[in-house]
């Protein structure tokens, strides 16, 4: 009688609703790759702006991939341990929402080579990388809405988007676009993604990246795309090609329904408490003007009873699981930077700094914030990292960014212990988290010193103030770390 073979077991598929447990330890350094950093080794072409002039819409300042390796000790001697590249993707616009080639890195970046090398010198220093997928639309420059530009009615790829009239009117900028369009920018065509070409394509473009290095994707205006299962159907194949793979979705009010399952996002982009927090930390100082046209909600101030029950409101809406695969923020690329918004003022933002390194998720920082860089809204809040030009730097913001990253990588309970509010009066809060073996956070909003009984706490770990018995003080517009006891 033959011998009947043996048979390992199969590999158990991986579960895609599981969350990437590294995101918990993550912190985030967002690099905007036209403003970042240069680099000689990347050839240029003539017509660049000054790299310490006012950003505008259009031009460029030609920052690049190699740009990124060569600084990649600045963003590691930070504490970042994951960056979250804004587009790289061949296009013609210096933010490069507008996709030319989902296949290409832009030629302006170093091309695919500077992908490569940037992915490889991020490994050997325990640095993840992840992308920012633009699917719902693309560009008048993408190869397929170039040939419907070409061939009207007759193009092969007239399916690819939903053109309501011949011919296409793709640069009338005064008569409303004749094809769908995101926010009808002319510039900005949305793909159909009912049609399960481009869905394929859409999937393979997430598929290959991955495949390539990155770690996940960021991924821009996914309300846009109503196509029953696409984003279920993303997760499931970029899982299989990564189980460890994250992805963030853009949705700047309630995630509840993209994040609670995990059958789409592990986690937002946290807006919401990007709102609180501002509003908490900058109670007395948030400058107006340059907030007006941000889309947050930054009024009215929030005391301290207002940030605990905005907080835990918050936390009372997803999964302990997504809040800790959240990304959380105070600017980005889409806002004014955060120093700004503060009024400039280094006490606000440091307080600001105190709650988000102290936050369930993971916490982004903006290229540049972290030297007190200023600006209003796109264009300005865009410019060229000041590599060349120390007097812009400030040093007590780089210092509190510095010590609050260490503080979160040394203390466990910061990444992953549970949260709970220990008091709120007037313009002080605090909070714990993780158990015994875990931290109290005291934060003072207001400009005079304030107590609060928070009960025994033990060795101050990091800030200003002071713990007799179970009563912490805090100067105005600080915050305070101590050990519970």
């Amino acid at each position: 009688m033959a011998a009947v073979p043996h048979r390992e077991d199969p590999e158990p598929m991986p579960d895609p609703a599981r969350r990437p447990a590294w995101v918990a330890d993550a912190v985030f350094y967002q690099v905007f790759p036209d403003r970042f950093a240069r680099s000689a080794r990347v050839a240029k072409p003539g017509n660049l702006q000054a790299w310490d002039a006012p950003p505008t819409r259009h031009a460029y300042k030609g920052g690049d991939l190699l740009g990124v390796v060569e600084r990649l000790d600045w963003i590691a001697g930070l504490g970042a341990n994951a960056i979250y590249l804004n587009p790289i993707f061949t296009s013609a616009s210096n933010h490069r929402y507008h996709t030319h080639d989902y296949f290409s890195v832009d030629p302006m970046l170093g091309g695919d080579a500077a992908f490569d090398e940037l992915i490889g010198a991020c490994r050997e220093r325990g640095i993840r990388v992840v992308l920012d997928g633009v699917f719902n639309h693309a560009s008048r420059g993408f190869y397929y809405f170039n040939d419907l530009l070409e061939n009207g009615a007759e193009s092969a790829w007239v399916d690819w988007f939903t053109v309501r009239a011949f011919p296409v009117n793709a640069y009338q900028d005064g008569v409303e676009p004749n094809y769908s369009a995101w926010w009808n920018d002319h510039a900005l065509p949305k793909l159909n993604t009912e049609n399960p070409e481009v869905r394929e394509y859409l999937m393979t473009v997430a598929e290959h990246w991955v495949a390539r290095g990155a770690a996940g994707w960021r991924l821009d205006v996914p309300e846009e795309i109503a196509t029953e299962g696409f984003w279920e159907e993303m997760r499931r194949r970029v899982r299989a090609v990564d189980p460890d793979a994250y992805l963030v979705g853009e949705i700047w009010d309630d995630a509840a329904a993209w994040v609670s399952d995990g059958s789409r996002f592990d986690g937002t982009m946290n807006y919401r408490m990007t709102e609180a927090i501002l509003r908490f930390a900058g109670r007395d100082t948030l400058d107006e003007e340059i907030c007006e046209p941000v889309n947050l909600t930054l009024t009215p101030p929030l005391d301290a009873a207002g940030y605990a029950e905005a907080v835990e409101t918050h936390l009372g809406r997803y999964p302990w699981e997504a809040h800790l695969a959240n990304l959380n923020l105070l600017g980005s690329h889409d806002t004014p930077r955060f120093r700004s918004m503060l009024g400039e003022d280094d006490a606000a933002e440091t307080l600001a700094l105190a709650l988000l390194f102290t936050f369930p998720g993971a916490p982004s920082v903006y290229y540049g914030d972290e030297v007190g860089m200023t600006g209003a809204h796109d264009p300005f809040c865009r410019g060229g990292f000041p590599w060349d030009d120390p007097g812009r730097r400030h040093d007590g913001v780089l210092d509190a960014h510095r010590s609050l990253i260490a503080l979160r990588h040394a203390e466990p309970s910061l990444r992953t212990g549970a949260y709970r509010t220990v008091a709120a009066d007037g313009s002080a809060y605090a909070f714990a988290r993780g158990g015994r073996d875990g931290v109290l956070v005291a934060a003072n909003a207001g400009a005079a010193e304030a107590s609060l009984d928070v009960g025994g706490v033990g060795e101050r770990l990091w800030g200003a103030g002071t713990a007799v018995g179970g009563t912490v003080t805090l100067p105005g517009r600080s915050a305070a770390v101590w050990r519970l006891a």
